[in-house]
């Protein structure tokens, strides 16, 4: 099978949900590799082509139209193999298919925290949330590097998510009297800081777990280099939802607390997030009957 050289979005996702249609290709390379194609196990998550090869390693095989994700994630697994508390993948190599870009990886082992969360108590939850919080400030605290260079200014970002915002959300089925108060409310000032590596990852899709510890985390090909608070949403959303000792344990973690001012400019940058889509990403009962943002920022982010 030949890949096509140009493909946009949609028919791209056409090709990812048809496993079938792709297994040719990553079977092609795993030979390369010196691997079976009986030892080759394709993932059906994700935005780009994943498959497992044997039980050690994992190739991924971006569209052209996500080079620029290609490069910033293969730059990402070399800043941040070895020097953090917790494993990421070790980049093994790489290479292009009819234009298409690959890499391979080691495989992180552990529990997907999707499964490992609903069965732990609160305990467990405020100390693993500590220690996701702590990997965050680890993660921010490392050069950025050329790695800066691979992402788009945060400026030019930023300014392209308030363009899009209305549409973004109206599409994602927010409801009528919030979505009316998007524009005003995204206009007003957000987190600022030095540029720190943005994995975007700290979500339950992303991490692993042994016996209810942190112990792998991967993907990080939508991430970008911007102030450290844009990675402080995924665990606010998925894991804290609102719960005060919960909040208070992830900023422990992070080092920082949070203030009124603060929790206003997070609930714009929730607004203006890469992958925005409250429905999903919120997880407090009744939020969608609140009557503006500044009310669902006090839920989100609960003052001590």
């Amino acid at each position: 099978m030949t890949l096509p050289a140009e493909i946009d979005a949609r028919a791209f996702d056409d090709l990812h949900d048809d496993p079938a249609a792709w297994r040719p290709v990553v079977e092609s390379l795993a030979r390369e590799l010196g691997v079976a194609a009986a030892d080759v196990h394709q993932e059906s998550e994700g935005t780009v082509l994943v498959a497992r090869l044997a039980h050690d390693r994992v190739l991924k095989l971006y569209p052209p139209f996500l080079r620029d994700h290609f490069e910033f994630e293969r730059a990402m697994l070399a800043r941040l193999h070895g020097r953090l508390r917790v494993p990421t993948p070790q980049l093994l190599s790489d290479g292009e298919r009819d234009g298409w870009p690959w890499f391979v990886m080691t495989q992180m082992r552990g529990e997907p925290l999707t499964a490992s969360w609903p069965a732990m108590n609160e305990a467990e939850r405020c100390a693993l949330l500590r220690e996701i919080g702590a990997l965050a400030r680890e993660v921010h605290a490392l050069p950025v590097g050329p790695v800066a260079a691979l992402a788009p200014p945060w400026d030019e970002f930023i300014a392209r998510q308030r363009d899009r915002c209305v549409q973004r959300h109206e599409r994602t089925g927010l409801p009528a009297h919030l979505l009316a108060l998007v524009p005003a409310f995204v206009a007003g000032p957000l987190p600022e800081g030095p540029p720190v590596l943005l994995t975007g990852e700290y979500t339950p899709f992303n991490l692993f777990t042994t016996a209810n510890r942190l112990s792998a985390m991967f993907d990080f090909g939508d991430g970008l280099v911007g102030p450290r608070e844009y990675d402080w949403l995924g665990p606010q959303c998925f894991l804290v939802a609102g719960d005060a000792r919960r909040s208070a344990a992830f900023m422990e973690g992070l080092g920082v607390g949070v203030t009124e001012a603060m929790r206003l400019s997070l609930m714009r940058l929730l607004l203006l997030h890469r992958y925005s889509h409250l429905k999903a990403q919120v997880k407090i009962d009744g939020w969608q009957d609140l009557r503006s943002f500044e009310e669902l920022a006090a839920r989100l982010w609960p003052l001590p």
